[in-house]
């Protein structure tokens, strides 16, 4: 038989629960806390219907899932617009060239700035700076989040495999380009991988998918499988290929394949769904 327990050993039972509980509703409150402040970003689906266009007055009213415009040249206002829609909205940014119509573009210290990329007024940057570097990224993928686009499209993170006038190497460029997509999830978006496909089995787990430009016409497709495999979208920007070539094969891997003009101006958009 139990012996009968006092009215002292009652009290230091019940302060013993009591204690419990409220360690428990801590505990709980912690979690809470914790997952109030987790930040999170939208994830695009694998099978993305989108629009690209980075000059002009954009199209709206496109019967596609997303939209890929200039994050300098387009407002909140725009942005807000193609919301009402039901659109998702990427926001291309260059992240590894300096444009000298950019409005940051003084932000630039002449050494970081490299040979042209080919197109004009576009030059390649010192991406191993990252002390001068990362914070005027960092202020264009807060402009992003700030006009509330919902997605960063980082242009020209492949330096290291073109004549960029600074011997970048494979590693420092992995470096840069996990850095770019850490910093923009921490404003709550999601990033895509643009190009450098050589690089995506080191890449594919910090990015929510990727964009690529003439990737049948250059038989580089295949680099992008491990979006594919994981359920992520794959967007595909062909130029000189007809669609009539491309969509077939596309359509059947998964990837997202659409022509568009070089300029990407709105005067053409070919879709392969």
């Amino acid at each position: 038989m139990a012996p009968a327990r006092t009215s002292a050993s009652r009290s230091w039972a019940r302060s013993l629960l009591a204690a419990g509980a409220l360690a428990g509703a801590l505990a709980v409150l912690c979690l809470v806390c914790a997952g109030a402040g987790a930040v999170t970003w939208w994830h695009p689906p694998s099978q993305l219907t989108w629009y690209w266009q980075l000059q002009g007055a954009v199209n709206n009213g496109l019967g596609v899932a997303a939209y890929d415009i200039d994050g300098f040249e387009n407002s909140a206002a725009e942005v807000a617009t193609l919301h009402r829609q039901g659109k998702r909205v990427i926001c291309y940014i260059d992240a590894g060239t300096a444009e000298n119509f950019r409005p940051d573009y003084a932000s630039f210290p002449k050494a970081t700035l490299g040979r042209s990329n080919g197109w004009p007024g576009e030059k390649w940057l010192d991406i191993r700076r990252l002390g001068v570097i990362e914070p005027i990224m960092a202020a264009r993928f807060r402009m992003c989040a700030e006009k509330r686009f919902d997605a960063v499209e980082p242009d020209n993170i492949e330096a290291f495999s073109n004549r960029s006038g600074f011997p970048i190497t494979a590693a420092q460029q992995l470096t840069y380009n996990e850095w770019v997509a850490t910093e923009v999830h921490s404003l709550g978006l999601a990033v895509l991988q643009k190009n450098d496909g050589e690089q995506t089995p080191d890449l594919h787990t910090y990015f929510d998918g990727a964009l690529t430009e003439q990737c049948n016409q250059y038989s580089e497709c295949p680099a992008f499988e491990p979006y594919l495999d994981s359920g992520e979208p794959v967007l595909n920007a062909e130029y000189r290929v007809k669609a009539a070539r491309f969509c077939a094969p596309d359509n059947s891997t998964g990837i997202m394949g659409a022509r568009f003009n070089l300029a990407l101006n709105g005067k053409r958009f070919e879709p392969c769904w």
